[in-house]
């Protein structure tokens, strides 16, 4: 069992290192021809990674913290679809598109709020340009069980998608009301009897704790319903509520919201559920059964972690392409404009629409394999870290070691001279032990309104 009051007192803001430096650290004076000549001078050797953002939603979700337009207009996803393909021509002039893609993800938004043909189109568009996909390239699309019909899957299996990802987030009806979110049972089942039919290889459920009106009692009807439609991996996020960055989110009556005490019995519950009914967890929020490619991956230390979440396709360089998109190569990361307007102006004008960016300093680079380490495989082999960098990791690290001390005393991490390995409660807590070695966490501390409690 967890020790509920060791977890409430880990709880504080802190990132959930997607990337290191953090979103917060881009800036809009890492210029634009400084990203083309990044872009332009990436090692062809090393593959692509391959980020679509299809922003378009009928309604809002008000627990999203997604970028998202909402719209119900034919014409304004019909236009977006054209700047897209001209996105993609002005990439194709800085960037060797020849080089071999491992991976590639739709994300929104509703991808799937496009039509058959429509999907069709953007892929064939895809991969007009990028014409050398690895057999087995890990193909894959969020969908909204909503917005999915027979005609959409057949276009994404026969493009060669191969895994899926559904939102369900809570079954209960009065939560789903509350978050403007209503989707029955029956309609996720079809959804996920589709994805099936036409052979997606891996077919993931995301489901959110600490929504309005949820109890251990409700969540606990929600996780054995889940558990009926068999999904390879679940994603179980703890609900990040920050209305003061996402307008939606003030739709919700703070007071409905579960207290922390309750969320820790629904993720206590979660872990104990899924574990007894064959899933194995990876980390913070992701479960999946023994034979997925995650825990060979976890086995061999070779876990990685982007924008798209955990992947066993590491070494490769990733484009964001569309609205808000981000892209990350060996020393930055760029993304797009968020604003429709200026993300259009920029295309008009010929040029990527970039916005903003991080160029990683040798620290960065030093801190961000550390940190992706920890987050990915939940331990640092010490002696690889000192071998790659020609740094001692003791010297270098001191204050992070010290603050790392108490983590260990309470056996949530083991420290010696060759390695730092969390235990298994000690995963949970992940983000907290990352934290000590992000030297720009003081510049934020003082703020709470950040980053979303990490408990």
């Amino acid at each position: 069992m967890l020790d509920f009051a060791k977890f409430t007192k880990y709880s504080k803001p802190g990132p959930r290192y997607t990337s290191y430096p953090t979103a917060l650290e881009f800036s809009d004076t890492y210029e634009y021809d400084t990203y083309l000549k990044k872009l332009e001078g990436q090692d062809a050797s090393r593959p692509l990674s391959l980020y679509f953002h299809l922003p378009f939603c009928r309604n809002a979700c008000y627990f999203c913290g997604c970028n998202v337009v909402f719209t119900s207009k034919e014409d304004k996803m019909l236009r977006y679809m054209e700047y897209l393909k001209r996105e993609l021509k002005i990439l194709s002039k800085h960037l060797d598109c020849n080089r071999k893609v491992i991976q590639m993800h739709f994300g929104g938004g509703t991808p799937t709020f496009f039509s058959a043909p429509q999907l069709k189109e953007i892929i064939e568009e895809i991969q007009s340009f990028f014409p050398n996909f690895i057999e087995g390239a890990e193909v894959s699309c969020e969908i909204d069980p909503r917005h999915i019909d027979e005609a959409q899957m057949k276009v994404m299996s026969e493009a060669g998608f191969n895994r899926v990802s559904f939102g369900i987030q809570d079954f209960n009806e009065k939560v789903q009301v509350a978050v403007h979110r209503v989707q029955p049972y029956e309609m996720t089942k079809n959804a996920m009897d589709l994805a099936r039919k036409y052979n997606m290889v891996s077919v993931n459920v995301d489901l959110i704790y600490g929504l309005p009106f949820q109890t251990l009692e409700t969540f606990k009807e929600t996780l054995a319903l889940a558990l009926t439609l068999n999904p390879d991996r679940f994603a179980v996020f703890n609900y990040a509520h920050v209305p003061w960055l996402k307008k939606t989110m003030r739709k919700i009556d703070e007071t409905t919201l579960p207290l922390p005490d309750e969320k820790l019995h629904i993720m206590q519950y979660t872990i104990d559920f899924l574990t007894s009914h064959g899933y194995r967890m990876i980390g913070m929020d992701h479960f999946a059964k023994p034979e997925d490619e995650l825990f060979k991956a976890i086995e061999k230390g070779e876990l990685h972690r982007n924008f798209q979440g955990y992947t066993t396709k590491g070494g490769a360089d990733l484009i964001g392409v569309g609205l808000t998109s981000i892209g990350e190569g060996v020393d930055y990361y760029a993304q797009n404009f968020k604003d429709m307007s200026e993300y259009e102006a920029a295309i008009d004008a010929g040029k990527l629409p970039f916005e903003r960016g991080v160029v990683l300093n040798e620290d960065d680079q030093i801190r961000q394999y550390v940190i992706m380490e920890l987050m990915s495989n939940f331990k640092l082999d010490i002696k690889r870290f000192e071998k790659l960098f020609n740094i001692e990791f003791k010297s270098y690290f001191a204050d992070a070691i010290e603050a790392l001390k108490p983590f260990a005393q309470e056996e949530l991490l083991h420290m010696d001279e060759e390695h730092i390995e969390c235990s298994e409660t000690g995963t949970l807590l992940i983000r907290n032990i990352a934290m000590p070695f992000d030297a720009y966490m003081k510049r934020h501390a003082a703020s709470s309104k950040t980053f979303s409690k990490t408990v």
